[in-house]
């Protein structure tokens, strides 16, 4: 659920520890952090009580209905977030979409380099833009399969009695599919986080400059194009 919505602006905060300047970059504004973890929540919610509902031998927990109303709690917010990204945000939302399914020569030539990437490795990766090609994919999968598991789960919830035996099974068998795929999604989402020490971004909304030039160095380097930022780290004053 994650894209830059951009804010052009450096901070420069101090760091006790280490006697250092380091610079941080804006890259989410609050309303994309807010949606960014109501996505998360909802996210769970659903993959949690959809287990439950559809996995026998964990059946035990769907007993009461308890788990079936948090299924449909988590899908009403989680069906709702491009809606509220749309109004809150409806030029950024629109750019994401685009984005995400614009490629260029140096997206393919990210993807040569995709398995270096996927170890840890950044070298010789090509400059890359507000959404590096790897983002690229990741938004363009998640959009496609929101849409198929989002139109699933409303079949099954308003027309089961219409859709027949063999229809609700092949509904079913989409909506598992495409949950399935957005799992998959999140746990490389959340690997790359770490991996590459991106969670500020989604805590703070900030990220530190030297990830902003690895990851994204021609975003970076139109955030002040008229007043270029030192790559150096300047060394801080002793307090007297």
């Amino acid at each position: 659920m994650t894209s830059a919505i951009l804010a052009p602006t450096l901070d420069t905060v101090a760091d006790p520890a280490a006697v250092t300047a380091t610079h941080l970059v804006r890259r989410y504004v609050p309303a994309q952090q807010v949606i960014h973890w109501i996505g998360v929540i909802s996210f769970f919610m659903l993959l949690l009580t959809g287990v439950a509902l559809f996995f026998p031998p964990l059946s035990f927990l769907a007993q009461g209905g308890t788990s079936g109303v948090i299924h449909r709690i988590g899908a009403i917010a989680f069906i709702l977030l491009p809606a509220l990204y749309m109004l809150r945000m409806p030029r950024k939302a629109l750019e994401l979409v685009r984005e995400s399914f614009t490629y260029g020569r140096e997206d393919w030539e990210w993807f040569k380099h995709m398995p270096g990437y996927f170890l840890g490795s950044t070298r010789n990766l090509p400059p890359q833009g507000r959404l590096n090609a790897g983002q690229k994919l990741h938004h363009a999968a998640t959009f496609l399969m929101f849409n198929s598991v989002a139109i699933s789960g409303l079949l099954m919830w308003f027309a089961k009695g219409q859709l027949g035996p063999d229809g609700l099974s092949a509904v079913v068998i989409v909506h598992s599919i495409s949950m399935l795929g957005l799992s998959v999604m999140m746990i490389g989402h959340v690997y790359f986080t770490f991996l590459y020490g991106a969670l500020s971004g989604m805590v703070t909304g900030k990220v530190t400059e030297e990830y902003a030039r690895m990851e994204h160095s021609k975003w970076f380097e139109s955030l002040q194009p008229e007043t270029p930022v030192a790559a150096e780290k300047t060394e801080a004053r002793p307090a007297e």
